[in-house]
């Protein structure tokens, strides 16, 4: 299976996932009449929003390259998701926080919770089995780059899983809480901890539309790829025969298996023109094997400083 049709699967599992889940809180919370239920429904609606955006994104990234876009629509991956991350903003966080301060300043009447409780258990399950569908796909993308599991998960520039993945492990801590303020209001007969849980939902999807937005713009701007990977880069590049050095680096993601490479090449001084031109595709070459994500690769050759 392809790294793409991976992300579409995987964003697929989360749609449906939440899209059931959203409906059954919603159920749930109006029939205990708990803030914190409420919240999560609007959490998972969010999530459901999320995700569609995420599947336009994966499906106009794929575009081929054309005239118009010579180096193709990968970034545009990175605008829709950008996208979905306000979504879980607008949608998710401030209806969850306003839902929070508003039980806490005007009270709420706590009803039976013995349903939401029910839809928490069966949600917990399946948003867990959506989180294992993402993060089996996030630890395989970080085999085959031969990078450090967390540290890819930071870095990846497959953002649809990563949002998949991010909003997965929200949905759990904020099930975790849903179920502790129906627990605190049913012992108590006070909704404050059922506000409480709802203002904390708030804030954690704050926090996850905050780290998608920050991933999303930051390859929208244009990002290089990591350190390591640029000095593996230069020491492939250095290994080509007539290759003397590199006088300069340029890599830029555009997507997930999209990078480009650009570099100003010294060549031996006495390489013909023939050999110049069979350093280069040799040079593209061994890039592409050693990096498969690498899809364009622009040497320049120019002169290296003189000889002291």
């Amino acid at each position: 299976m392809s790294e793409e049709s991976e992300s579409v699967g995987t964003v697929v599992v989360a749609t449906v996932t939440n899209l059931g889940i959203a409906a059954a809180k919603a159920v749930g919370g109006i029939v205990s009449g708990s803030s914190a239920m409420l919240a999560e429904a609007a959490h998972s609606v969010a999530d459901t929003v999320t995700e569609v955006l995420l599947l336009a994104s994966l499906k106009r990234s794929a575009k081929p390259a054309d005239e118009a876009h010579p180096l193709g629509y990968g970034p545009e991956r990175y605008i829709w998701a950008l996208l979905a991350a306000v979504a879980t903003f607008v949608g998710g966080a401030v209806f969850a926080v306003y839902d929070g301060i508003h039980t806490l300043v005007h009270g709420e009447d706590p009803g039976d919770p013995t349903l939401s409780y029910v839809i928490l258990a069966i949600a917990f399950v399946l948003e867990g089995y959506s989180l294992l569908v993402a993060w089996r796909q996030m630890r395989g993308e970080a085999a085959r780059m031969r990078a450090p599991l967390g540290l890819y998960v930071k870095h990846t520039p497959d953002t649809a899983v990563k949002a998949v993945l991010l909003e997965n492990v929200a949905a759990l801590i904020g099930l975790a809480l849903a179920a502790g303020g129906l627990l605190g209001a049913q012992l108590t007969g006070s909704g404050v901890y059922d506000g409480v849980a709802s203002l904390l939902i708030g804030l954690l999807l704050v926090a996850v539309a905050w780290e998608l937005g920050r991933s999303n713009a930051q390859y929208l701007i244009g990002r290089p790829l990591p350190a390591a990977m640029r000095a593996e880069v230069r020491e492939e590049l250095l290994s080509v025969l007539h290759i003397e050095g590199v006088l300069e680096l340029t890599t830029l993601v555009q997507g997930p298996d999209e990078v480009l490479i650009a570099a100003k090449i010294d060549f031996h001084d006495l390489a013909s023109a023939h050999q110049v031109e069979a350093a280069c595709e040799d040079a593209e070459s061994q890039l592409r094997e050693r990096f498969p994500a690498i899809r364009r690769v622009y040497l320049d050759p120019t002169p290296g400083p003189p000889a002291p």
